[in-house]
């Protein structure tokens, strides 16, 4: 029987919308048989996940996605099947977060510099985790009118020469690889075609990250399109890189992006769950 994975979703605990719980029930009720909480950079939404994943029989991955700085940008690394309890990934992902708090304040900041005021306090109210992100700010802006769409919030407010825009110092990928190999996990690169780097730039990227241990790349993502797909595909086998699925689920705010709804992984792809890196047999 072909099992329906979807190894990439967020929750409350960083910049989704919905809770542990409900995001389980609802992959559950989805059709989805292997799910990864990966919120950004904490796990603080884990053992509420697992607990309600085990009572509904739904097999729950422990995971998370870890903010990377490589070459002037910033890229998505996801943790799969990570053990939380280890230290050396809980105290990289401690100083992420203290990062996030401190962009959150200076987004703020500029923001109210070029006029548009109360949003930190805003965003906040909004994060019910400890993770304050973008998305936070963009939900804000397009409840006071300041836009009609988070994705215009991003392209006016949020993206680099914009007023909110504030560059991100986050881990580098040494050091993200590292946490992840000392968890126990497996390293696969997020939604890979979303960065808009050339194919060579990639190909670099993919070089680095392999070499520091990393196995897999996303190739299905809610992120992606069908041409992206296959495109990702194909780098994914001549890079002799493992591939995973994922939906980068959010909530329901963005219909688009549905729970376990993905195309098969592409022909002669080796699925991350059907290899000898896979922590989870």
């Amino acid at each position: 029987m072909r099992l329906h994975y979807d190894l990439h979703s967020h929750s409350i605990a960083s910049d989704g919308t919905l809770s542990p719980v409900e995001l389980v029930t609802a992959a559950h009720a989805a059709g989805v048989d292997v799910l990864a909480l990966t919120d950004h950079d904490t796990l603080d939404g884990l053992v509420e996940a697992t607990q309600t994943a085990r009572t509904l029989g739904l097999q729950l991955v422990p995971g998370v996605e870890i903010s990377v700085s490589w070459q002037s940008q910033t890229i998505h690394v996801l943790a799969l099947g990570i053990d939380p309890g280890c230290k050396l990934l809980q105290a990289g992902l401690a100083g992420l977060r203290d990062f996030r708090h401190w962009r959150a304040g200076e987004i703020g900041r500029r923001l109210s510099r070029a006029g548009i005021g109360g949003s930190y306090e805003g965003a906040c109210a909004l994060a019910t985790g400890q993770c304050v992100g973008r998305t936070h700010f963009a939900r804000f802006l397009v409840e006071n009118g300041h836009a009609r769409s988070v994705r215009e919030v991003f392209k006016r407010f949020l993206v680099k020469n914009k007023p909110g825009y504030v560059s991100g110092q986050w881990a580098s990928l040494e050091a993200a690889l590292e946490w992840i190999h000392a968890a126990g996990g497996i390293a696969v690169i997020a939604h890979p075609a979303r960065y808009g780097m050339t194919t060579s730039k990639l190909r670099r990227l993919i070089a680095e990250f392999r070499a520091g241990g990393g196995a897999g790349m996303e190739v299905v993502s809610g992120s992606h399109s069908r041409e992206h797909n296959h495109a990702m595909a194909l780098l994914c086998r001549n890079e002799k890189l493992l591939a995973s699925c994922g939906s980068d689920y959010h909530g329901p705010q963005n219909p688009w992006v549905k729970l376990g709804q993905l195309p098969a992984l592409p022909e002669g792809c080796q699925p991350v769950w059907d290899s000898d890196h896979w922590p989870l047999q």
